[in-house]
């Protein structure tokens, strides 16, 4: 699974030809979740609440390379680093 970006502890990953519908997989310490791309709804886990409003604040930010990346695993390819929040 591709990590995708790293920033205040918050590791984002995707995993290669993974289900619909487009998310991406974050992980926190010992917390993860899963967090649809086009809504920023969550699909399933829990983060502490500052952890989920800097990941949403990202996430935001980076909607359109998400999916891009999303294309490229699902496709088997590497997908792109992308910037983290700042």
């Amino acid at each position: 699974m591709p990590t995708i970006c790293i920033f205040y502890g918050i590791v984002i990953r995707m995993f290669f030809n993974d289900h619909a519908p487009p998310h991406f997989h974050v992980q926190y310490g010992e917390h993860k979740a899963e967090i649809e791309i086009d809504t920023l709804r969550l699909l399933g886990g829990r983060l502490p609440r500052r952890a989920m409003n800097l990941v949403l604040e990202w996430a935001h930010a980076h909607r359109a390379e998400l999916m891009e990346d999303w294309r490229l695993c699902r496709e088997h390819k590497q997908p792109l680093q992308i910037a983290p929040l700042e």
